[in-house]
Order: C-alpha cells, then structure tokens, then sequence
C-alpha cells in the first residue's frame, strides 16, 4: 500500500522550522514501516504554492495520513487541504473538512453543542468594529478560529470590564473575530476519540503553576518548553476521577463527536467547576499526534503503542471508501429520478 504523509512544510521547513512536526513525520513514517514491510510511506510538503496538489493527484495514494494542521502556520487552510483530498477521492486519516471547519469556528460549533444540550461554558462573539456583550467575570478570551492555544495567554483571563475591553482591542489588532467566554475556575481535562471509542481520560495538573497566575493552557505552557506556565501545566493519564464523573465526560465526549460529524480520531477538552460540574470547552477534530502528545499518551495507557495507534487510525480511515467528486453528480441525478447519459 502506497501512503502519502502531508505535511506543512512552511512551518517544518522554513527559516524557522518547527521540529515537532518532522519528529511526527518521522514516528509516522515509523509506525507504517512496523505495520507491514509492503507499505511505502511518501512524504508530501504542503506548500502555498499549490504543487503539492497535483503531485497528490498524480501519486495515486492508497491513504493519505494528514499531519497537516495549516499552511505556513495558518489553521484557516487546514480544512482546504482536506478538500484536496476529498476532491480526488482519496481516503484519509481524520476527519472531514467540513468538520474540521465546523471545529475551528469555535462560535459556530458551541451554538451547535449548546442547541444539542450539552453544557458549553456562556460565550459572544466580539467582531471588530461592533459592540459585543459581557458574559460576566472572570471571563476569557481566545481568537474565534485557531487551535493549538495561539492567542492564549495570561493577559486573556479578565475580571473587569474595562480589562476586558482594552484585551479584545489588542487582539482586534490581529484577529476580526475573538470568543469571549465565561472562565471556569477548576480542573481541565481531555477525553481522547479514536474511531467509536474513548480512551482514558487525562488531566493536566496545575499544582505547579507560579502563585498569581491563571490555570489555563496556554501558548506558552503547551509550545515553549521548560518555561514556568509549561513546569506548570503537567498532564497526567489516567486521571483521577471518580467513576460516575468520568462516564459522564465520555457520554459528553461521544455525544459531541456525533454532534460535529467526528470520525477517525479527535479530543474533547474539558473544566470541571467546584461543584463538579462538567463544561465542555472544545471539540477538536485533528490534535497532535506525535508520540509524546496527549492523544498517544491516553492510547498508551489504553495498551495501545503509537505504532497500534497509528494503525488503528489508518484502518479507520480505509473502512470509509473516498468517493470521488465526479460521481456525485451522477449519483445525485439518479436519485432524483433522472438517468445520467
């Protein structure tokens, strides 16, 4: 079997390359080679120049394995390098580009969790150049559609309203839209999703984050290795949750999944109030899959190794054929009671 790997080859390549992403590369390339010795794994760079594009077409890739999460670091492409994908007909890991554009909307997608009653944390949505609406203190505030925590910082946590006034003025300089959502003080954690399933749930421990500080994931916690907030923000798998808790965070889990069309593998990202209430923070549709993230941690405590992890992905991914764009229309005409000639 022929496999191609995409990749964002601005971000892994350029003058400032990004390591980790070679690194996954690297262990993807290592965990099909593990699986059989007649499959060819091909690296693809992901280029804004398009070339990329017509090497796809002409490789006639059995799978794809997408760990492309952008295009020179922009999220906003990611779901359009699906397309690509989708175009040709070419099975893939992971989920759709309609889902995964649905999942980077993050006011879209909690209007849509919210309507199917799950409990997302109260949020609006501030446009540039419009009023927007407090949703009370302390509340944060996160770019409406990026992933990987990037305009997520200490400052995004505000207790008043001017604070949050002035945080949505410096982040219009950069984003037209930001979420803001009510912050909820307590425990965060992760249910990971592979195909149908989910696997044990993680924590991250906030037990050494520097007094004074806010206990969030931020960009600098989750990227810049060794600094305080990352000291201070330690996962942990499994978490310890009493039992009746953690079926609720995965019926939430799964309920979400079905919610935003999810499929192959993904992760709900949680915080649990005082009260032990859960709400539901994000669905994430294509999170790191290096062999030191998250996903492959909660899969190692499954028994499940990052090579078994990689495979299960790609079996998932070949048990839903590819339909290619030039039979649809056909199809479509059939059904509607007319034959295509």
């Amino acid at each position: 079997m022929k496999i191609g790997i995409l990749f964002d080859a601005m971000s892994a390549l350029g003058p400032n390359p990004d390591g980790l992403i070679l690194e996954s590369v690297e262990a993807v390339e290592g965990a099909i080679a593990a699986w059989s010795r007649s499959h060819v794994a091909v690296r693809v760079p992901v280029n804004p120049d398009g070339r990329w594009v017509e090497r796809v077409r002409r490789a006639k890739f059995d799978l794809v394995f997408n760990l492309c999460e952008g295009i020179d670091g922009v999220a906003e492409f990611e779901p359009m390098v699906i397309s690509v994908l989708e175009l040709f007909g070419i099975p893939h890991s992971g989920n759709s580009s309609a889902t995964t554009a649905l999942c980077l909307h993050k006011n879209v997608v909690n209007t849509l969790l919210d309507s199917a009653g799950l409990p997302v944390p109260r949020w609006s949505l501030a446009r540039r150049g419009e009023d927007f609406t407090s949703v009370g203190f302390p509340a944060i505030c996160k770019p409406a559609a990026e992933d990987a925590s990037i305009g997520i910082e200490q400052k995004s946590v505000v207790r008043s309203s001017r604070a949050l006034a002035a945080r949505i003025e410096a982040m219009h300089e950069r984003w037209d839209e930001v979420l803001i959502q009510r912050y909820v003080d307590g425990r965060e954690v992760n249910v990971g999703i592979v195909g149908d399933r989910t696997l044990p749930i993680a924590e991250i421990n906030f037990g050494e984050m520097p007094r004074g500080m806010w206990k969030i994931v931020s960009y600098r916690s989750k990227w810049i290795t060794g600094s305080d907030e990352d000291l201070g923000a330690l996962p942990t798998c499994p978490a310890d949750l009493p039992r009746p808790l953690a079926h609720e965070l995965e019926r939430i889990s799964l309920s979400a999944w079905r919610a935003v069309g999810g499929k192959g593998y993904g992760r709900a990202d949680f915080r649990i109030d005082r009260a032990g209430q859960p709400w539901l923070l994000e669905v994430n549709p294509n999170p790191d899959i290096s062999p030191t993230a998250g996903l492959a941690r909660m899969a190692g405590v499954a028994g499940m190794d990052y090579a078994a992890l990689v495979r299960t992905i790609c079996e998932i991914a070949l048990e839903h054929p590819a339909v290619n764009a030039a039979e649809l229309w056909p199809r479509a005409l059939q059904l509607s009671g007319t034959s295509w000639t």
